[in-house]
């Protein structure tokens, strides 16, 4: 067991007993914004069979919620959701009538600083005290939420992706004095209704896998810019290469099965700045640090499989994703 491992489960163990309330006592979810995410989180709860509560003060959101949820159901069908074990949905005439009777909060609120923290400011004392209220902020940190007024450790980063009735991925996270019991609070719900939680150690701004995403972006950019390539071409490479592969292994594990010694011998083949040509930030430095938190998290996802093993894995997935590909008509370059 690696450090990070045995951390989790100390951590795990003691939040065991909880002072919010955990996914066997969730019944009730108040939203809070019905854009995108909020209206995506909408039609995930629903699909779980839980009575959502929804706040929007724009005028045309009842018909936007509309429109997503006609949206959103068939594909939540075809994953196995029925209408009969769906959720109610009603609408609160004020914010503080959706959270006085919620088991979990979601706001959604537009990614405005001021706004949020105006709107926790407003619900707090009325939400429950045994309550967790988690914020889809894809940028914002907890810290930084609540710079102006006295910290809650109850409220969380529940950053989803979009739209988070398909994607699977939530980021959990929090300030220093956020509580253990609420993250894992928050994790546990989540991980109920279907979603693969990453539980921060500690929070970042754009927290995990926006910083991925923006990597990825800010190179397309540049190549476009600079006149090495074609918006039809990088999606292409995107969708051709990168994301079959992608849906078996991540980056991390592609290094790791690159060399027959593991990830460990890329450090060694690769000194710094051997790859700068390949990107317009400057790469980390190898330290020894970085070395061994890469090692030891590769070897745990190989989970004592060899690499023959390894491979036959990561082949079947990419062969279902080129299959689920050419069933739905994809072109060369994406849809």
């Amino acid at each position: 067991m690696n450090n990070h491992q045995a951390s989790r489960l100390g951590r795990m163990e003691s939040e065991a007993m909880s002072v919010f309330r955990g996914p066997d006592h969730i019944r009730r979810v108040a939203c809070l914004g019905t854009g995108l995410i909020g209206g995506g989180f909408v039609a995930l709860f629903l699909a779980r069979g839980l009575d959502v509560i929804v706040w929007d003060p724009a005028p045309e959101a009842k018909r936007r919620l509309d429109e997503l949820l006609t949206t959103a159901w068939p594909t939540l069908e075809r994953l196995g959701a029925r209408a009969e074990d769906r959720g109610s949905l009603s609408w609160a005439r004020t914010a503080l009538e959706a959270v006085t009777t919620a088991d979990f909060v979601q706001e959604s609120a537009p990614e405005r600083i001021e706004l949020k923290r105006n709107l926790y400011a407003e619900i707090e004392l009325h939400v429950p005290t045994d309550v967790v209220i988690a914020t889809s902020s894809s940028g914002f940190t907890i810290t930084e939420l609540q710079a102006d007024r006295s910290p809650s450790p109850r409220l969380v980063v529940g950053h989803p992706f979009n739209p988070p009735y398909l994607i699977p991925l939530v980021e959990v996270a929090g300030a220093p004095y956020t509580s253990g019991e609420a993250l894992a609070a928050a994790e546990a719900f989540y991980e109920s209704i279907g979603k693969v939680v990453i539980r921060m150690d500690h929070e970042i701004p754009g927290f995990i896998a926006n910083h991925l995403q923006a990597a990825l972006e800010r190179e397309a950019m540049h190549l476009v810019a600079e006149g090495h390539a074609t918006p039809q071409q990088i999606d292409a490479a995107i969708v051709q290469a990168l994301a079959p592969r992608w849906t078996a292994i991540g980056p991390c594990m592609v290094r790791h099965m690159a060399t027959v010694a593991g990830i460990g011998a890329y450090f060694e083949r690769f000194h710094l700045g051997s790859e700068r040509f390949l990107s317009h930030v400057e790469p980390p430095k190898f330290t020894p640090e970085l070395i061994q938190a890469m090692e030891e998290g590769c070897r745990a996802m190989s989970a004592d499989r060899d690499k023959a093993a390894l491979a036959s894995a990561r082949d079947r997935m990419v062969i279902e994703t080129l299959l689920a590909q050419r069933r739905a008509g994809l072109s060369g370059h994406g849809i």
